[in-house]
């Protein structure tokens, strides 16, 4: 009896996953590769990418996932570093750091939404300060620069937390012998970081890295509270066919173009990121 004790542990996950994950991804290459009248059909995958909408809405996604994250590994590295020489108070920075996370999408849409608006905390303190006498308008087709940069702004404060938990996970691991003999070398502090820290703090890259990109090729709500379609995004033209066009042989060939590039991008992580221990 004791030998399937370990599948019995394991099995309300498997179930889970299977009705939760398993099947409705089989579900969605079903209707991805069929439509009514068809029992398999690639012309769902030809309208979507010769569509104008599929290629604003890619554009968009490469866009914002290639300032975005670049941006929040940046910012979270420079703080996970900084909060890693555990000064006094460092913890109370961290709970500071790691407040949005416990923040959902829609809400860090509204969150922002009220601050960039046209009657929103920004312009009402810009206003009351006399640095302007008239609102500044964030949202609206003409200004999408203006939508672009405060989804950019969203996104950073919403998402750079997670990037940084894992990233001070990772130097929390490293050994400060490491940098105690590289001092009696004569290491400067430039020497330290690319020859120990970042090489020895390439898993949690990675791990960040995949969170990420995942993250930024799903990202939606966040997106639709602020701009709806004036900027299309992938994962908001898969809800937008199956919400308001009824159409979910369309959403679902989204749904599966998006995992498709997800796995491109994991795979050149991993084969660019790999640290030595896992090659050998």
């Amino acid at each position: 009896m004791k030998k399937y004790i370990p599948y019995l542990l394991c099995a309300p996950a498997i179930i889970y996953l299977a009705i939760f994950i398993g099947y409705p991804l089989l579900q969605a290459f079903i209707l991805a590769f069929s439509k009514p009248g068809y029992s398999f059909t690639l012309e769902n995958f030809v309208n979507v990418i010769s569509s104008r909408g599929f290629k604003e809405a890619f554009s968009n996604t490469l866009l914002i996932s290639g300032i975005v994250i670049p941006l929040q590994l940046s910012f979270a590295l420079t703080l996970a570093i900084f909060v890693n020489k555990r000064f006094k108070g460092y913890m109370f920075l961290i709970y500071i750091i790691t407040i949005p996370l416990a923040l959902s999408e829609i809400t860090a849409g509204l969150m922002s939404y009220s601050i960039f608006s046209s009657m929103g905390f920004l312009n009402k303190l810009l206003i009351n300060l006399n640095i302007i006498s008239t609102p500044i308008y964030f949202f609206g087709y003409i200004y999408k620069f203006r939508e672009l940069i405060v989804i950019i702004l969203s996104e950073l404060w919403r998402a750079t937390p997670l990037v940084f938990v894992i990233l001070l996970a990772g130097l929390q691991s490293i050994d400060r012998e490491y940098m105690e003999a590289a001092e009696v070398d004569g290491a400067t502090s430039w020497q330290k970081f690319t020859k120990i820290t970042l090489p020895l703090l390439k898993p949690s890259l990675l791990s960040a890295l995949l969170l990420r990109t995942t993250f930024a090729f799903q990202v939606f709500g966040n997106i639709w509270i602020l701009v709806g379609r004036d900027i299309p995004v992938l994962a908001g033209e898969a809800y937008y066919w199956q919400t308001e066009i009824r159409n979910s042989n369309i959403a679902s060939t989204y749904a599966i173009i998006i995992a498709t590039i997800t796995l491109i991008f994991a795979f050149f992580y991993i084969k660019t990121l790999r640290s030595s221990y896992l090659e050998s």
